[in-house]
């Protein structure tokens, strides 16, 4: 198992973000978060990257638990968090994005291939390599995040709404890049508000609702479950 999470709890004052989330997403997985807004979803992910302090339980990745150590160990570790809204550098160019990513990395040697693997994926970043991030569509700055996780080192990715703000030809591009990327050995924890969509990329899923998980299971029988079908993927 690569992440297992346990009783996870945050609190924002008095408000119950999360109370007591358990899931665990194996080596190799697409698993995906889905629930209405509020859920607990982002949290989640936020909690996993270190931005959000957790008031009690354990995220243990990798071996080790994450629950109070700071982002950037848990970067060096393995896991990126691609955030909503993409939050590239607007004012460095697509490769000094890219090169940022690379802070934590010991591994030297492997950067050239890891580049050029970037720019197979996503050939349009070669194109725009000397470009501002600020001035690339909306679509290309969400593969600019993608390629900047990949860059990490990640072993696993924390995707946060990747279809957010996109056009819908856009989102089912970025979506067989996301499996792609899954098919080359990245273990990916996705939170998606389009759950038809994250369900059929996905392999399980778990439903949040009001900080806890209330079902979960492979991605198909979720998407099959009258419960799920009604509240999430009506219309």
């Amino acid at each position: 198992m690569l992440l297992e999470v346990n009783n996870l709890r945050v609190s924002y004052g008095a408000i119950k973000a999360l109370d007591g989330v358990d899931f665990c997403v194996d080596r190799g997985e697409i698993v995906t978060l889905i629930g209405s807004n509020g859920a607990g979803k982002s949290t989640t992910l936020r909690a996993l990257s270190g931005l959000v302090p957790v008031a009690s339980g354990s995220a243990v990745f990798d071996g080790r638990d994450l629950t109070k150590m700071p982002p950037h160990r848990i970067v060096a570790m393995g896991m990126a968090h691609v955030p909503e809204g993409r939050h590239v550098f607007p004012n460095l160019t697509v490769m000094e994005n890219l090169q940022l990513a690379t802070f934590a990395r010991r591994d030297r040697a492997a950067l050239a291939a890891d580049y050029d693997r970037v720019f197979q994926i996503f050939p349009r970043l070669w194109e725009r390599k000397r470009q501002r991030a600020g001035t690339l569509s909306g679509g290309e700055q969400q593969m600019l995040a993608l390629g900047r996780a990949l860059m990490s080192g990640a072993k696993a990715m924390l995707l946060d709404e990747p279809s957010m703000g996109l056009a819908p030809v856009l989102v089912d591009e970025i979506f067989e890049v996301i499996q792609g990327i899954n098919r080359l050995g990245a273990t990916i924890l996705l939170v998606e508000q389009n759950a038809y969509l994250a369900l059929e990329v996905a392999h399980r899923g778990y439903v949040l609702r009001n900080g806890r998980v209330v079902l979960s299971g492979p991605a198909r029988d979720l998407a099959e479950n009258p419960e799920v079908r009604d509240a999430y993927l009506a219309g």
